[in-house]
């Protein structure tokens, strides 16, 4: 994994996406690891891992069964 420091042309992140790979989970730790990309402002790319708490996981399994219905709804209403 490569950090680029601030004062780096490029190294502003403009959004990251999720890497189409298994999570992992650390028992041990009790947190998960997703593999993301990080997308700067440049145009380059960086491989990184978004680490999540159990807090974090429910919150967003939450929030994804919410977008994942809205987005049922607007498909069956021929939105998109």
């Amino acid at each position: 994994m490569t950090i680029k420091p601030p004062t780096e042309p490029g190294s502003v992140i403009t959004h990251v996406t999720p890497v189409k790979r298994d999570v992992t989970y650390d028992h041990r730790a009790q947190q998960a690891a997703m593999p993301i990309t990080v997308h700067h402002r440049d145009g380059s790319t960086t491989k990184s891992l978004m680490v999540l708490t159990p807090d974090q996981m429910e919150l967003y399994a939450i929030q994804l069964e919410q977008v994942i219905a809205k987005r049922t709804t607007a498909r069956e209403q021929g939105l998109q």
